[in-house]
């Protein structure tokens, strides 16, 4: 964390119960990003890899059109959940989470702990 940024909690952005959660814009900015479609599988599956080429990414989100793949990891990327590297020798673009990405994971390890015993 950056010296002198305070990290946010429930209690700083006026979340002091249930019936003020809907006035947390960071809360809904979160949820805007990663419960867009497609979102989910594509951070966790970069959660489990360093680095992955689009193909292997198209691989792991089968039922996701390259089209709307390509348009996610930007989107991501604008967020600053994911980094676009160009390899300078072979021109291969491969996708990674950056520190912000990293982040989540383990909200999605919670998440995927809380699917296998519930789901």
């Amino acid at each position: 964390m950056a010296q002198g940024v305070k990290e946010k909690s429930i209690k700083d952005c006026g979340c002091k119960n249930p019936a003020d959660y809907e006035l947390c814009q960071h809360f809904i900015h979160a949820f805007e990003i990663i419960g867009k479609k497609w979102n989910g599988l594509i951070i966790s599956s970069l959660c489990d890899t360093k680095m992955m080429r689009f193909k292997d990414l198209a691989r792991c989100v089968t039922a996701c059109s390259d089209r709307i793949l390509v348009e996610r990891l930007k989107e991501l990327e604008k967020d600053g959940i994911v980094k676009r590297t160009v390899d300078k020798d072979t021109g291969i673009i491969s996708y990674g989470l950056t520190a912000k990405g990293e982040a989540l994971k383990p909200v999605f390890d919670s998440v995927h702990t809380w699917a296998d015993k519930w789901t």
